[in-house]
């Protein structure tokens, strides 16, 4: 042990960064963004001489605090709360990667519902106030020309909980939700005359010019960790990009993986949403614009939810390793 430390003073005295953690903590939220993480759970326990942890949270707000106390060291959150975090308390936490894009649609068991026209006098019910679907979806409700809460319109309406949604549609107490997967694929599985009928990817893509989704989920890492760890965190990028690939051809054994591990889905619900849900791997040199995009879209409505301006370079990660490996 002296003589470890010795070294250690030594190596920091000739300006050698030795910050190498022995143990990477990963938080991972239960339900769709974490799906992409089944196989990496279960088959990668160490990358190089550290050991590989995993904590499961609620939601992003259980999980924040952590990342913030350095008590996890890897997480998953949606684009704009990785922005806020970033511009409001020291650029704690930066960008690795997208890894899951837009998988936004209307379901309602209005069969003549196809177009956005189709929502005039209409109340949507969204999942998710002050976040991406809400944000997104008035964008598009702009473009086509449609106002929000008038009487020619289209009213939406927050007040039933992202859990109630298909079940108060199913039922008949709603009629129209704005859902990310996997919901729209349960309401399907639960009743026949559900239907997703507006796909809003192609939406924003007509609208945006671009020819690729927006981000609905970010990896990120703790910047200090980033910094003292860049071979290990390269590493664990690799391996995480082995786990998406084998997510995408291997719907069913992914479900199996999340169900036995306890990750808030079962396998019949992960084995048919995978091919709808848009997961990706998208390094962070090439995530730039299409982050900025969406994240443009929180500052025009509310600057606050990101932290009043859009993140800076240093948001995100520069890889130490080859970007081609890690792009997809």
């Amino acid at each position: 042990m002296v003589k470890k430390n010795l070294i250690i003073i030594c190596l920091l005295f000739l300006g050698v960064s030795t910050a190498f953690s022995e143990k990477i903590r990963v938080g991972v939220l239960n339900g769709p963004s974490c799906v992409p993480v089944a196989w990496l759970i279960e088959n990668v326990k160490q990358i190089d001489d550290s050991v590989l942890s995993f904590e499961r949270f609620s939601d992003a707000q259980s999980l924040l605090p952590k990342l913030i106390k350095n008590e996890v060291d890897i997480g998953f959150l949606p684009p704009n709360v990785a922005a806020k975090v970033y511009n409001s308390a020291n650029k704690a936490i930066i960008c690795c990667g997208i890894t899951g894009k837009g998988n936004l649609s209307i379901i309602t068991k209005d069969g003549k519902t196809s177009r956005f026209s189709d929502l005039r006098g209409k109340t949507v019910y969204v999942a998710g106030q002050g976040a991406t679907p809400e944000y997104l979806f008035k964008y598009l409700l702009g473009k086509n020309g449609i106002e929000i809460d008038s009487a020619n319109g289209t009213s939406l309406n927050f007040s039933v909980p992202t859990a109630q949604l298909v079940p108060q549609l199913i039922s008949g107490k709603i009629q129209y939700a704005l859902v990310p997967e996997p919901f729209s694929t349960i309401a399907q599985m639960k009743s026949s005359d559900v239907k997703s009928t507006i796909d809003l990817q192609k939406e924003y893509e007509f609208f945006t010019g671009k020819s690729d989704s927006y981000p609905l989920t970010l990896m990120v890492v703790r910047k200090s960790f980033a910094e003292n760890n860049s071979k290990l965190l390269d590493a664990f990028l690799a391996e995480y990009e082995k786990s998406y690939e084998f997510t995408l051809k291997n719907p069913r054994i992914t479900g199996e993986l999340c169900e036995k591990n306890d990750l808030g889905l079962t396998m019949q619900v992960v084995s048919a949403a995978i091919p709808k849900s848009n997961y990706t791997f998208v390094s962070s040199s090439e995530a730039k614009d299409s982050v900025e995009a969406i994240l443009s879209l929180f500052l025009e409505n509310n600057p606050s939810s990101i932290g009043e301006k859009l993140p800076d370079q240093d948001f995100y990660y520069v890889s130490k390793i080859n970007d081609s490996v890690l792009s997809n």
